[in-house]
């Protein structure tokens, strides 16, 4: 089914230069980036981007790492694109994410898996929310 999704690449995947390789490995997957651009995200924008978060304990610690640096926003659409892209990233932690996946392959921070490279909408209703909160006419 063809649907599209959200893609960001963290703060922590800017600063490395992760971004060629990850837009890489997107389209080699054959779905379509319809839309990209590179911002900060501000605190109101963060703590939307959380809110299923909310008064967890790590809530603030997400808030802060997504505002710390520039970030790198997508929509990407093709067949199963929510399913395809959770399993290009792998598991949030980056400790449990399977080798030749985007946080296995390059996020080693075990500090606080919030350094985990990417975040993937992880549900039609998510990537909605996400794509309408940072993008327009979507």
């Amino acid at each position: 089914m063809q649907e599209r999704t959200f893609l960001m690449i963290k703060p922590d995947g800017v600063q490395r230069g992760l971004m060629g390789e990850i837009i890489s490995r997107v389209e080699q997957r054959e779905l379509k980036i319809v839309a990209l651009k590179m911002l900060r995200v501000d605190d109101e924008t963060a703590k939307k981007h959380y809110a299923e978060h909310a008064g967890k304990p790590f809530f603030n610690s997400l808030v802060e790492f997504i505002k710390s640096g520039p970030v790198v926003a997508m929509v990407i659409e093709g067949e199963n694109a929510i399913f395809t892209m959770r399993e290009m990233v792998g598991a949030t932690d980056p400790a449990k994410a399977a080798p030749g996946t985007i946080r296995g392959d390059f996020a080693h921070d075990a500090r606080d898996i919030t350094h985990n490279i990417v975040h993937a909408a992880d549900s039609l209703e998510n990537a909605k929310r996400e794509i309408d909160l940072y993008f327009e006419h979507f």
